[in-house]
C-alpha cells in the first residue's frame, strides 16, 4: 500500500480511531496529490490496480471532478485517455493492458461512480465529439450480467444527472439534456429498446436481478422516446406476461407493472391515449390488487391502477365527440371498483390525489340526471372512500381522549387532512343526496354494533359525516327534514352510543345535534331529547373538561334559536345545572381548571336568556333571578369584608373567585333587555341595581387590582345597556372610583366606557362629563405627547403602544363629545383651561398624524365646533380667538399646506376621504366666517403657494358656489397645479 492509498484511507476513516492531526495531514496530501498535472493517470493506474473500494471511490470522485472543472482546458491526449480508460472499464475491457474486472466487480455505488464519471463525458462529448458512445456500448452487452448492469447504471445516471425534470435544471443543463435526447433519438434509441427487449427475454427464467435492471431504466425513457417502440405487439405482452406470472420475484413483476404505467403516463393527445388505454386491456392485473395489500407488487398495481384511472378521467373530461366521450366512460366504470378498493385497501401512491381524482369523477355526475344505477353504486363507493379517509387511527385513541400533545398534533393533523374530503362529501351530497343520506344513515347504524376496540373511531366519522352534510343544506330543507333528514337527526338522538365517553365522539355528537337545530326547532317533541344530551353526562356533566366546557357554550346557542319553546322546561333546566353553577362560583372554586377561558360563564348566558324572556311569569322570574343573584351578592359581600385579612396567596385565588362572579352576572344579565328591566317589570331592574350596587363597592375595597377593575368596568357597559337611564345614579360614584387610576390603558377604558353613555343617552350626560372632564384632560395631557411619538428602535414598547392606544381612544372620545352636541363641555370654567392644548393637539393631528382616518376624524371635530360656535349673521364671539385660530392656523396649515405636501396621495382611498372634510370645512368656514376667511386664505395662502390670480379668482368662485363636488374637483386640480409650480419651494409648517 503506497503513501496515497493509506492518505485516502486515513482521510475516509469514521472510526475515530486515527489520530485527527494524522487525518488532517492524509486530507492535505490527497488534495495536494488532486492538483499534480498526472492525475488522471494515477487515477486511471488506481482502479485497474487497486481492489481498496476507499480507493476506488475517491479515484472516481476525481475523475468526475477533474473532467467537470477542468474539461474546456484539457489537452486532447488527456481527453482521449480518459475516454478510452473509462469506456473500457464499463465495458469489461483491459485498461493498459490490465483487467477492469476490479471496478465492476465493486460495491454498486462504486458502479454507480463509475456510470457518473461517464456522463459527466457525455456531458461535454455527445453527440459532437464522441459520437458513437451508445452504438460502440450495444455491442458489448454481449459479454452478460456485468455489462447489461453497468448499460443501465450509465442510463440511470445520465437520466438522474441531466434529462430527468424531477430535479431543478439550469438553463444550459436543459439545453445539453434536449441535444442529447434529439440525436439518441435520431441515432440509438430505437437500438437500445431492442436490446432491453431482447435481455428480458433471454434473462427472464435465470438472471432476475439483471431484468429488473433494464426495466427500471426503460421506465425512465419512456416519457420522451416514441411510444411505438413500447407500446406494440411485441413489448406490451411481454410487460403483461411477466406481471400475470406467479413463479417470479415481486420486485421483477413490479418493474414490469412500472413500465406499464410509464406507458399510461406519457403524454399525447386525447384521443390518441383513449386509443392507447382501450389496447392495453387493464382488467388483467385487477385480480393482483386483492392479493397481500401489504406487498411491494400490490403497491405497484395499486399506482397503475389510479394512474390509469386519471389518465381516462382525463380523456372523459378531454373528448366531446360522443362515441369516444362513451368509451372513455366505459373504460373509467371498469376501473372504478378496482379504484375504490385500492384507496381503502393500499398505500396510495403520493403522486395520486384520491380527492382530486374523487372530485373531478363527481364533477362528470352533474350532467347526469337522473343517476343511472351505476353511478349510484360509485356514489356509495366514493363515501365509503371518505368514510375510510376521514377515521382517526385507534392507536392514537389514548393521546386524543387525554389531548396531549401527540393527540394534539394528530387532530390539528387531521382536522386540515379533512377539508378537502368534507369539500368532497357535500358534492356528492349535491349530486346524490338520497344515497350520501342513506350512506351516512347506515354509518351510524353500523358504527353502534362494532365492538368496543373499534367503534369509537367508526362512530366519530360517521358522525362528522353527518355534520359535515348538515353544511351544505339549506335553511328550508333542514327545517322540513327533507329527504332522510326526519329520519336521520331522531335517529341521531334516540341512538345509545356506548363509546360516549370519548372526548371526540361526545364533542362530534353535541356539534352535529347543534348543527340541525333548525328541525327541532319545527319538531318540538324532540327537545326533551336534545336537552338529556346537553345537561347530562354527554354533554354539561360529561367527565372531560373540554368537552362540558363546549358543551355549555353549545347549549347557549341551543337556548338562544329555542328561546320561548324552553318556557315549559326551565324548572328541569335549572335543577340540571344547579350544580354546575354552585361549583363556578364557589368560594373554594379552583380558578385554574378553567385555565383563563371564561366558558362557564356560557351557563349563566344560557340561564338568562331562559329566564329572560317575558314569556315567563313575573313572579317565576323574580324568584329565578334572585335566586342566582341573592347568593352570588352574597359571596361578594363577605370577600369584601374578609379583604383585610388575606395574605397574598388567599388574595390572589378571592380575585380570582370574583372575577368568576362577575363574569357570571354578566352573562346572566345578558338575557334581559331594557324594557323589561325598566318598564314592564321594574323589579327585576331594581335587583340588577342592587347588584351594580355590590360590585362597585370592589373598585373602592380593591382599587388598583386590574383584573377586577377591567371586569367590573366591562359589568358597567352592561348595565348602561340594560338599565337605561335608571344607571344614572351610579354612575358618579363608578366614574369617580375608575378614574383614581391613571394608567394609559385603563384610562383608554375608561374613555370607552364615557363615548357608550354619550352614545346611548346624548345630552343627558351633560352634567356627569362636564364634572369628570377637567380631570381625564389633566390626566391625558400628563401622559400623551404634544407631537409626534418617538421612532426608531427601542420605541416600539409595550409602554408606548398603550400610550398609543389612548391617543387614539382620545379622539374618538373628542369626536363623540362633537357629534352629540356636547361641545359646550370644553367651553365650561373647569374645562376652559384645556382649551388651547385641545385645539392644537387636533391641529397638529389634522395636519400630521400617520391615520388618515385619524385626522378625518380631527377635521371633522373643527367642522362640528366652527357650527357650534359661531354664528352668522356675525355676533359677539361665544369663543373670543376661536375664528381667527381656524382662520390663521386650522385654514392655512390643515386646508392648504398639508394638502400641498407630497405625502398627501390623491390616490388612496382614505386620503381622498380626508380631501373630502377639508375641503367641506373651507365650505363651513366661508359660510360662518364670511369674506374673513376668503380673503385672508386667498391672500396670505395662495401667494405662499405660488398660486396664479386666475386660479385663485376660480377658487373664490366655486367656493361661493353651491356645488360642493365641483369645489372639490376643483380644490383637487387646483393642489396639483400648485405642487408643479411650487416645485418644491415652499417649506411647510
Amino acid at each position: 500500500m503506497d503513501d496515497l492509498e493509506k492518505a485516502i484511507l486515513f482521510s475516509f476513516d469514521e472510526s475515530g480511531a486515527i489520530d485527527s492531526m494524522l487525518k488532517s495531514q492524509a486530507v492535505n496530501f490527497c488534495q495536494q496529490i488532486k492538483e499534480t498535472p498526472s492525475i488522471c493517470r494515477i487515477c486511471i493506474e488506481k482502479l485497474s490496480l487497486c481492489n481498496i473500494v476507499q480507493v476506488q471511490f475517491w479515484c472516481l470522485q476525481t475523475l468526475s471532478e477533474v473532467v467537470r472543472v477542468k474539461y474546456t482546458s484539457m489537452s486532447s491526449e488527456e481527453r482521449n485517455l480518459i475516454r478510452e480508460s473509462v469506456f473500457s472499464m464499463v465495458c469489461c475491457e483491459l485498461v493498459d493492458g490490465k483487467s477492469s474486472m476490479r471496478v465492476l466487480e465493486s460495491p454498486a455505488f462504486i458502479r454507480n461512480k463509475l456510470a457518473q464519471v461517464l456522463v459527466t463525458l457525455i456531458y461535454f462529448e455527445y453527440p459532437l465529439i464522441w459520437s458513437s458512445v451508445f452504438v460502440d456500448f450495444l455491442p458489448q452487452l454481449n459479454k452478460g450480467s456485468m455489462v447489461i448492469d453497468m448499460f443501465c447504471r450509465v442510463l440511470n445516471s445520465l437520466d438522474d444527472e441531466l434529462i430527468s425534470l424531477d430535479y431543478p435544471r439550469t438553463a444550459d443543463e436543459l439545453t445539453v439534456a434536449a441535444r442529447i435526447k434529439d440525436a439518441m433519438r435520431q441515432q440509438c434509441v430505437e437500438q437500445i429498446v431492442r436490446a432491453w427487449y431482447d435481455i428480458v427475454s433471454m434473462y427472464r427464467s435465470s438472471d432476475f436481478e439483471v431484468c429488473t435492471g433494464v426495466l427500471d431504466c426503460m421506465r425512465r425513457y419512456i416519457s420522451w422516446i416514441d411510444i411505438n417502440l413500447i407500446a406494440n405487439d411485441a413489448f406490451i405482452p411481454l410487460l403483461f406476461e411477466l406481471i400475470l406470472a406467479d413463479g417470479l420475484p415481486e420486485q421483477f413483476r413490479g418493474a414490469a407493472v412500472g413500465c406499464v404505467l410509464a406507458v399510461v403516463s406519457k403524454r399525447m393527445d386525447p384521443q390518441s391515449k383513449l386509443n392507447l388505454l382501450q389496447t392495453l386491456q387493464i382488467s388483467r392485473v385487477f385480480g393482483l390488487v386483492s392479493e397481500d395489500g401489504e406487498s411491494e407488487l400490490v403497491s405497484k398495481v395499486a399506482a397503475l391502477l389510479t394512474g390509469y384511472a386519471m389518465e381516462v378521467l382525463d380523456c372523459v373530461k378531454r373528448l366531446n365527440a360522443e362515441n369516444a366521450n362513451e368509451a372513455s366512460k366505459k373504460l373509467l366504470n371498469e376501473v372504478l371498483p378496482s379504484v375504490f378498493y385500492v384507496m381503502q385497501n393500499c398505500e396510495v401512491d403520493t403522486t395520486f390525489s384520491i380527492v382530486q381524482f374523487l372530485s373531478g369523477y363527481v364533477a362528470t355526475m352533474k350532467s347526469l340526471s337522473p343517476l343511472k344505477e351505476e353511478q349510484r353504486l360509485h356514489a356509495g363507493q366514493i363515501l365509503e372512500v371518505i368514510l375510510t379517509q376521514i377515521r382517526y387511527d385507534p392507536m392514537y385513541r389514548n393521546n386524543l381522549d387525554v389531548l396531549d400533545k401527540i393527540g394534539i398534533e394528530e387532530e390539528d393533523r387531521m382536522v386540515e387532512y379533512r377539508k378537502d374530503l368534507l369539500v368532497l362529501l357535500r358534492s356528492v351530497g349535491r349530486v346524490a343526496p338520497e344515497v350520501t343520506q342513506v350512506f351516512i344513515r347506515n354509518s351510524l347504524a353500523n358504527a353502534v354494533t362494532f365492538s368496543a376496540d373499534r367503534n369509537v373511531e367508526e362512530v366519530e366519522a360517521a358522525l362528522t359525516l353527518l355534520y359535515a352534510l348538515g353544511e351544505s343544506m339549506s335553511e328550508e330543507a333542514m327545517r322540513t327534514g327533507a329527504g332522510h333528514l326526519s329520519e336521520l337527526v331522531p335517529m341521531l338522538l334516540q341512538t345509545k352510543l356506548p363509546c360516549h365517553s370519548n372526548r371526540l365522539v361526545a364533542l362530534v355528537y353535541l356539534e352535529t345535534v347543534t348543527r340541525y337545530m333548525k328541525f327541532i326547532q319545527e319538531h318540538t317533541q324532540y327537545i326533551p331529547v336534545v336537552l338529556a344530551a346537553f345537561l347530562d353526562e354527554r354533554g354539561i356533566h360529561h367527565p372531560n373538561v373540554h368537552v362540558s366546557r363546549r358543551a355549555s357554550y353549545l347549549f347557549m346557542r341551543v337556548v338562544k334559536l329555542l328561546k320561548a319553546k324552553l318556557v315549559p322546561f326551565i324548572e328541569n333546566i335549572l335543577q340540571s345545572l344547579q350544580d354546575t353553577i354552585a361549583r363556578f362560583t364557589s368560594m373554594n372554586y379552583a380558578s385554574k381548571e378553567l385555565s383563563g377561558s371564561e366558558d362557564g360563564s356560557h351557563i349563566f348566558e344560557a340561564i338568562g336568556l331562559l329566564i329572560g324572556m317575558e314569556d315567563v311569569p313575573p313572579e317565576k322570574q323574580s324568584d329565578y333571578l334572585s335566586s342566582l343573584l341573592t347568593p352570588l351578592c352574597q359571596q361578594v359581600q363577605t370577600m369584601l369584608l374578609d379583604a383585610k385579612m388575606l395574605n397574598p396567596e388567599e388574595s390572589t385565588a378571592k380575585f380570582a373567585n370574583i372575577q368568576q362572579i362577575i363574569m357570571a352576572i354578566n352573562a346572566l344579565s345578558k338575557g334581559f333587555n331594557e324594557r323589561l328591566v325598566t318598564s314592564s317589570r321594574p323589579a327585576i331592574g331594581l335587583m340588577f341595581k342592587q347588584t351594580l350596587d355590590v360590585l362597585l363597592q370592589i373598585l373602592v375595597v380593591f382599587p388598583k387590582v386590574e383584573p377586577l377593575r377591567c371586569k367590573v368596568t366591562s359589568f358597567i357597559h352592561r348595565m348602561v345597556d340594560t338599565l337605561g337611564a335608571s344607571v344614572f345614579p351610579y354612575l358618579p360614584k363608578a366614574l369617580e372610583q375608575l378614574l383614581a387610576e391613571s394608567e394609559p390603558k385603563e384610562m383608554a377604558g375608561f374613555l370607552v366606557l364615557l363615548n357608550q353613555l354619550i352614545c346611548k343617552f346624548n345630552t343627558l350626560v351633560h352634567d356627569i362629563l362636564d364634572e369628570v372632564f377637567p380631570a381625564i384632560a389633566g390626566r391625558i395631557f400628563n401622559i400623551i405627547p404634544r407631537d409626534a411619538f418617538p421612532s426608531g428602535p427601542g420605541t416600539n414598547t409595550e409602554e408606548i403602544r398603550e400610550v398609543q392606544e389612548l391617543q387614539r381612544t382620545l379622539y374618538t372620545f373628542l369626536h363623540v363629545i362633537a357629534t352629540h352636541d356636547l361641545s359646550s363641555v370644553f367651553l365650561s370654567p373647569k374645562s376652559r383651561g384645556y382649551l388651547d392644548p385641545i385645539m392644537q393637539l387636533l391641529l397638529y393631528t389634522s395636519c400630521n398624524h400617520k391615520d388618515y382616518l385619524v385626522r378625518k376624524a380631527c377635521v371633522q371635530i373643527f367642522i362640528r365646533l366652527i357650527k357650534d360656535w359661531c354664528a352668522r349673521p356675525f355676533v359677539e364671539e361665544k369663543v373670543p380667538g376661536f375664528q381667527s385660530f381656524m382662520i390663521e392656523a386650522f385654514a392655512m396649515n390643515c386646508c392648504l399646506y398639508s394638502v400641498l405636501d407630497k405625502s398627501f396621495e390623491f390616490g388612496d382611498a382614505n386620503t381622498l376621504v380626508l380631501f373630502g372634510e377639508i375641503v367641506l370645512a373651507q365650505k363651513v368656514m366661508y359660510e360662518k366666517f364670511g369674506n374673513d376667511f376668503l380673503v385672508h386664505f386667498v391672500t396670505k395662502g395662495f401667494p405662499s403657494a405660488h398660486c396664479p390670480p386666475d386660479l385663485a379668482e376660480q377658487y373664490c368662485q366655486k367656493l361661493q358656489g353651491n356645488d360642493i363636488k365641483a369645489l372639490k374637483s376643483f380644490y383637487q386640480s387646483l393642489i396639483e397645479k400648485l405642487r408643479v409650480q411650487q416645485n418644491g419651494s415652499l417649506v411647510f409648517r
